[in-house]
């Protein structure tokens, strides 16, 4: 009775351990990015995991890249989606409560929630992006302080990663950040770097596919 009331906490607190630090890969022509999911917005990591193990993703292009600032992708429309096609429209029903952090910001590597100018700046079901961004210097940062953040001023650490890493922190306290990229952080400037149509699509389809990695943890 002993051991399996052990086992049965074992199992437990192995469940609660696997519902953290979810990581997913995505996987392109240009190289895989491995990407941590937070825990702080739960709603886009939960929304996002189920998406994956769907396989929705599967076959979806980055369907609009602009180097220097970030590579989007998601549309259920742009699979086998015709050359020359604009895209950008596609969704599926529903949408997600915004869920800003203060300690999440724009740096490079972030993943983002795309979505329309709704006024609760709720998020889309399904597109995503990843900030490629630029550095910035303090009189930049200065600047937009002002002109774009109304004001709010950029905590010290972050703008040191702004000023050394790079990111947009002008997206920030404006769009959900669910997730940052910790691995092949080179894929997106290879993806960012693609020629371009005028509607910001690849010349050459950027095709994903997204699994979720499963990774046992002991104790």
């Amino acid at each position: 009775m002993k051991k399996q009331l052990l086992l049965l906490v074992l199992l437990l607190s192995f469940g609660t351990v696997m519902a953290k630090n979810r990581k997913v890969k995505i996987i392109t022509p240009y190289g895989t990015m491995i990407i941590r999911l937070y825990d702080q917005t739960p709603q886009h990591r939960d929304n996002f995991i189920k998406l994956v193990k769907s396989h929705f993703y599967d076959s979806t292009l980055f369907h609009r890249v602009i180097n220097t600032f970030m590579i989007q992708g998601g549309d259920p429309e742009s699979k086998h989606a015709q050359a020359g096609a604009m895209l950008g429209n596609g969704d599926v029903n529903y949408t997600i409560p915004a869920e800003f952090e203060l300690d999440l910001y724009h740096i490079k590597g972030a993943l983002a929630a795309a979505r329309d100018n709704n006024p609760t700046k709720a998020s889309s079901g399904c597109q995503f992006y990843i900030v490629q961004g630029k550095k910035w210097t303090d009189e930049q940062l200065d600047k937009l302080e002002q002109t774009r953040l109304g004001g709010r001023k950029i905590p010290v650490d972050q703008r040191e990663h702004y000023k050394n890493i790079g990111g947009t922190p002008q997206l920030d306290q404006s769009y959900t950040i669910f997730g940052q990229v910790v691995k092949g952080m080179d894929v997106i400037d290879k993806i960012a770097t693609q020629k371009t149509d005028a509607h910001d699509r690849p010349l050459t389809d950027v095709p994903m596919k997204i699994r979720l990695i499963h990774k046992f943890l002991f104790f």
